[in-house]
């Protein structure tokens, strides 16, 4: 009887352990994916950021990748071939290189000499060769001067590898960041507010048409922006709107209302009840409820939504150059990013700079409020 109730215990055991097994790699296999993914993200980020700090010709001639160690060849000696070479011939090294038969373009690229060495043209017309060694280095010249350039607005004065100074005018960044600003902060709190009273209304006030009312709030959300500019322009035309910062104020809520009640419907109408009857009993208005519960307990809801709209607007660049224009005056970020790729496109230093200046607002606006984001995004996605 014992051996029969063993069996069972056994077999019963051995799956336990396979099962556990299963979710260890499982596991495993989950995380380490979800590192390689992280890593491969990062790394562009990251290369942007490095390649701000770069100057010129070191952005010019080497990848970002250069500031890790590495084994660089850098000439320590110089062997001057007979005038009559004749480079269209196979050229024959030097006793002391190693003597090998080599071609000119074999020299161009580099040739591995006997004793670790490498020989490549110093001076093809003059018949000189670089002897060059390999070395461990890090190119770690960094410089802020990038930074200068697309903030300060100033003249800027540089060497080129030849020898040559040159001086260029800076691009000032700081009237478009304000600008910016200015555009992205009322771009984002009117439409969290309006949508906040909105979903407040669709999920605890008895109305007639509620829900057909927030039928049609939902179904805007199908609508693409695109369509309706030319009738929104017309509109701002005739109102005298258009060239303000409330232009776009107005079609950035417009068309961000929708996704905000929709989501802050669902958060809002899976808070207690009971907290909310016990506020009506003891004689709270609607109102009163709205600033001192409602709004409190919303708050992750309303930071994932701000996450959203604010990096939309930040990001923008349509709505902007449709309602604003491309006076230098009130152009926004992308609009003068835009600018310095079709007038300074050769100058990577300057445009990663720059473009790493238009990501340090929005990072800090997800890394602040990122620990509510997860939440309100699963804002009403379980019941009970």
């Amino acid at each position: 009887m014992a051996a029969t109730t063993s069996a069972p215990r056994a077999a019963a055991s051995g799956r336990a352990a396979s099962a556990k097994r299963q979710q260890f790699w499982g596991k495993v296999f989950v995380n380490v994916t979800l590192a390689i993914l992280c890593i491969l993200w990062t790394i562009p980020t990251l290369g942007l950021l490095i390649s701000s700090f770069r100057d010129r010709e070191s952005i010019r001639s080497s990848g970002w990748w250069n500031i890790l160690p590495h084994q660089s060849y850098g000439t320590v000696d110089t062997v001057e071939l007979p005038r009559e070479t004749d480079l269209r011939q196979p050229i024959t090294l030097p006793a002391e290189l190693g003597g090998a038969t080599v071609t000119s373009e074999q020299l161009n690229s580099g040739v591995s000499l006997p004793d670790g060495r490498r020989a490549v043209w110093e001076n093809r017309r003059g018949r000189v060769l670089g002897i060059q060694d390999a070395t461990w280095t890090a190119d770690t010249n960094f410089t802020l001067q990038n930074y200068a350039t697309v903030l300060g607005g100033s003249q800027v004065t540089y060497r080129t590898a030849d020898g040559q100074e040159v001086t260029e005018q800076g691009t000032n960044l700081w009237g478009a960041l304000i600008n910016s600003i200015t555009v992205a902060i009322p771009a984002t709190v009117i439409p969290i507010l309006i949508a906040a009273f909105a979903a407040y209304g669709f999920a605890w006030m008895n109305f007639p048409g509620r829900y057909l009312l927030f039928t049609i709030v939902v179904a805007l959300l199908v609508v693409p922006l695109q369509v309706a500019l030319i009738p929104i322009l017309r509109a701002y035309v005739n109102l005298r709107l258009n060239g303000t910062y409330l232009a776009v104020w107005l079609a950035h809520t417009g068309f961000g209302l929708p996704l905000a009640t929709y989501l802050l419907y669902n958060y809002v109408s899976q808070l207690p009840r009971d907290v909310l009857e016990s506020a009506f009993i003891d004689g709270a208005s609607h109102f009163t409820i709205f600033t001192r519960l409602i709004l409190p307990l919303s708050l992750p809801a309303l930071a994932s939504f701000a996450i959203f709209q604010f990096l939309w607007v930040w990001n923008d660049y349509l709505v902007a150059l449709v309602f604003i224009g491309t006076q230098p005056n009130v152009q926004v970020l992308t609009m003068r990013l835009a600018d310095m790729v079709g007038s300074r496109g050769q100058d990577w230093h300057v445009l990663t700079a720059g473009a790493f200046v238009t990501m340090l607002l929005p990072l800090l606006v997800f890394f602040s409020l990122q620990r509510y984001f997860v939440r309100g995004l699963l804002a009403g996605s379980v019941k009970g």
